[in-house]
């Protein structure tokens, strides 16, 4: 049998530790292993990964123009015109079962996809007219028309549509003509990333050493300006003179940001208990994880669930978050400690999170049965075989033939 060839295309750094780029690994890694040959063309920053049956393609990298932010920008858009190039060269010299599209690459893959003849998965991260909004790209209503505009139309168009959270899925399904094409698939599994060669053993050698007397209350992320870090960071000062055994790990964020954040905490008199990493490799972060007493996700605005908190849930360690629609879409009481997004309230359920062994147990044991039954690898698996069985309708258990000749 003859394993089918995908494109994934993917307009991000890859690989870098934060959302859209976990998210394309793990699609990448269960379509690889689903029994597809996968060709994956993403920007030329980031590490590089081992992941079996994956080739992966690069953009020139351009440093000198400076770091891919997250969210739109002229840089991003200037990287994605290469994007088109690579893309019209890989589809002209092979033949591909279907085009998994990522992002923005939906736009203009869109419109190739009746010259070339392949299926199109549009994974669905977000709404791009409002990331323009948000982001502060631009306030022209031209623009974001043309994007409304795009987005209606990819979703029409696409043989299936990918998104990541309830609250997007409530947006895109009535766009979608045929509710079955469809599908919900949180960013809900968290395997090891597989750095290739030193980038590894460099991940397992970056702990900071850590009093073994204290509580960790660990928070593993960006520090953009929506993770609402000044919220933790307010909560962590009042709930530090009730709990003086706690102490703050922040694990993630630019040089710029952590110096910032510093400033903030040592002007809260809590410069000494909290310990800033800076960005850290996936293993680092998960071991962090692992030693917590409490974790915490302070965001303060947005849809989108974030990707670390299914990790949460699956760990059997307390979370603290704020009741924002980015967290109640997935979360609430009986498996964390909600609370509402600002610091005298993330205080007092810190102080709870913390000392209160029963409410400990009790949200614990909630939050691991929710991961089982509704998030697990198996249930992400389960889904993604849908999306791959639209695609591709001649697979037979993991490997189809070929339609089309390679």
């Amino acid at each position: 049998m003859i394993r089918p060839r995908a494109l994934v295309v993917a307009p991000q750094p890859f690989f870098t530790p934060r959302g859209t780029p976990f998210s394309v690994y793990y699609r990448t890694l269960v379509t690889a292993e689903e029994g597809f040959d996968v060709d994956l063309l993403c920007y030329g920053r980031g590490d590089d990964v081992d992941l079996p049956n994956v080739r992966i393609y690069r953009i020139p990298e351009m440093a000198f123009l400076g770091p891919v932010k997250i969210g739109p920008s002229p840089l991003k858009l200037f990287f994605d015109v290469f994007m088109v190039l690579w893309t019209l060269f890989l589809l002209c010299t092979r033949r591909y079962q279907f085009v998994h599209a990522h992002e923005e690459s939906v736009f203009f893959l869109r419109f190739l996809k009746p010259l070339f003849g392949f299926r199109l998965i549009y994974d669905m991260h977000s709404s791009l007219p409002e990331q323009l909004r948000n982001y502060k790209f631009t306030e022209s209503r031209t623009i974001i028309g043309i994007f409304e505009w795009l987005e209606r139309t990819c979703l029409k168009n696409a043989d299936a549509v990918i998104t990541i959270c309830p609250e997007l899925a409530r947006y895109a399904e009535p766009l979608v003509p045929e509710r079955g094409r469809h599908v919900l698939i949180e960013n809900s599994i968290f395997d090891p990333v597989r750095l290739t060669g030193a980038k590894e053993d460099q991940a397992r050698a970056q702990l900071v050493p850590l009093p073994a007397d204290r509580k960790l209350v660990v928070y593993a992320g960006t520090l953009e300006a929506y993770q609402g870090i000044e919220i933790l960071l307010g909560g962590f000062a009042r709930a530090f003179p009730k709990v003086p055994d706690a102490l703050l790990l922040i694990a993630g964020g630019t040089p710029d940001q952590v110096a910032t954040y510093q400033e903030m905490a040592a002007e809260l008199g809590i410069g000494d208990q909290v310990v800033f990493t800076g960005r850290v490799p996936q293993a680092t972060a998960k071991e962090y994880i692992r030693r917590a007493h409490v974790l915490v996700s302070p965001r303060s605005t947005g849809i989108n669930t974030p990707l670390k908190i299914y990790e949460q849930l699956a760990s059997g360690v307390p979370l603290v978050a704020t009741n924002i629609l980015s967290h109640t879409q997935v979360l609430d009481e009986s498996v964390c400690f909600l609370t509402d997004p600002e610091p005298a309230a993330f205080g007092e359920a810190l102080v709870t999170a913390i000392a209160d062994e029963g409410a400990r147990a009790s949200v614990s044991e909630g939050a691991r049965r929710r991961y089982a039954d509704v998030y697990s690898r198996p249930v992400y698996v389960a889904k993604m075989r849908r999306v791959l069985d639209m695609v591709c309708p001649e697979r037979s258990r993991a490997v189809c033939v070929e339609s089309r000749a390679s």
